[in-house]
């Protein structure tokens, strides 16, 4: 069937708030390409935002899924446990950085990993506050959409968000706010608004996500650090986008000198599959009482088995170098358009988590070329995504495993695909 009328059965059928992002549906996918209902070939540059690292049906994940089906495919840990659940845990609690005791959970979504983390925190703490930072996303659900710092289209129309929240800004170098403002914030916030008693839990992308591919300096994260030790909060990093070699390292925080008390993950765990985990320090976890934590399809027996074939990968693979050389060739890319293109401003971004930001001479964000670069993108043959709190970055998310020929013919669509907005986009504007 076409995608038009593929299209109007959607619209029949499903509800407008579940938006999407291309006209196209898909009929079969393998590692970087995407086949769509009409039989075209598109590059995949958005993994499903961020949970394809390894690829789309890597085959050693492929198999460890069969096999999980073939024993059983839930039975609800809470109430007859397994083995894979137990191995998973062991094998993330040895990964997420921190020479400190750990334990983890297991859920099915970020949101969830998310809501679970402060849930942890607050029964810890016994306090109730969280400070986030603006552009931050956090997930979809009242305590997600509540820390996630754009109202449009996340917030907006959905009432009153949660209380105890409080939103400081994020470092942008582009936009003139650095890690001192970020600081100064938060001492403000303790003086005017809550008293750092009442804070429970500081959560922080060590890249923003949604926000823009903004990485956290480490001037940042060390004065957060310092400020959750010096008051008694706990540190959440939640690294649902930025996990499992995307940034060239297996999880983002490894990029610091400090580490973070709990750590949220999701996306690409699994490769596909629905799971999500908070690991974090052991006597902070062990905070809920038995039953506080859980639930039905949290640790689903599925997706632990494709996690475990997914860190062999990686492991196996090398993809936390792969990440560092694919992102070093795009950025090489993009970095030679700078004279042709100059309002691609900045090029961001650790291994292979890379953006790119769209500003005039005057300084103002440019959301309608960004939309435009990925608009000529896709007539290429290419997917892409936008983000930015101004809609004006794109952000790239390939597979880690993609092909060496499929990602040269991916940089020169790319390519292409940025002058020709460009063009456009000045025709327009005559």
């Amino acid at each position: 069937m076409s995608n038009t009328a593929l299209s109007s059965r959607r619209a029949r059928a499903i509800a407008r708030g579940v938006g999407v992002s291309s006209p196209l549906f898909a009929s079969r996918a393998r590692n970087a390409e995407i086949w769509d209902s009409e039989g075209r070939r598109f590059i995949d540059f958005a993994s499903g935002i961020a949970v394809l690292n390894t690829g789309h049906g890597h085959p050693r994940v492929i198999e460890a899924v069969k096999a999980q089906i073939d024993l059983f495919s839930h039975t609800c840990h809470q109430v007859v446990p397994y083995e894979n659940y137990v191995d998973l845990a062991e094998r993330l609690n040895a990964i997420v950085p921190g020479d400190f005791d750990k334990k983890t959970i297991f859920a099915t979504t970020g949101a969830e990993a998310v809501e679970n983390a402060v849930k942890i925190a607050r029964a810890f703490t016994g306090r109730q506050g969280v400070i986030a930072f603006t552009g931050g996303f956090h997930g979809r659900t009242f305590m997600g959409m509540t820390l996630t710092g754009k109202v449009h289209p996340y917030k907006a129309g959905f009432g009153a968000m949660m209380g105890d929240v409080w939103h400081v800004p994020f470092p942008m170098a582009p936009h003139g706010i650095e890690v001192a403002h970020s600081l100064a914030a938060i001492e403000s916030l303790f003086k005017a608004d809550a008293d750092p008693s009442r804070i429970a839990a500081i959560i922080i992308e060590p890249v923003q996500g949604e926000g823009g591919f903004y990485p956290a300096p480490a001037e940042l994260m060390r004065g957060l650090r310092a400020l959750c030790d010096q008051h008694g909060i706990v540190l959440i990093a939640d690294e649902v986008q930025t996990g499992f070699a995307r940034t060239g390292k297996m999880l983002a925080m490894e990029h610091y000198d400090v580490h973070a008390d709990l750590v949220t993950m999701a996306k690409s765990l699994a490769g596909g599959y629905p799971l999500s985990a908070v690991t974090g320090r052991a006597e902070i976890m062990d905070a809920p009482s038995p039953g506080g934590l859980g639930g039905t399809y949290g640790g689903s027996p599925i997706g632990i088995a494709a996690a475990l074939a997914v860190l062999d990968v990686i492991r196996d693979e090398d993809l936390c170098a792969r990440a560092e050389h694919l992102g070093a060739r795009l950025k090489t890319c993009l970095t030679g358009l700078k004279n042709e293109v100059p309002e691609l401003a900045d090029i961001r971004g650790p291994g292979f988590m890379v953006a790119a930001e769209f500003i005039d001479a005057d300084g103002v964000a440019m959301p309608g070329l960004t939309a435009a670069v990925r608009d000529a993108a896709l007539e290429r043959g290419l997917i892409l995504l936008t983000c930015g709190v101004h809609g004006n970055v794109i952000r790239f998310l390939s597979p880690i495993t993609i092909e060496d020929d499929t990602f040269d013919e991916a940089l020169e669509i790319i390519a292409e695909s940025i002058r020709v907005a460009r063009h456009r986009h000045l025709e327009a504007a005559a």
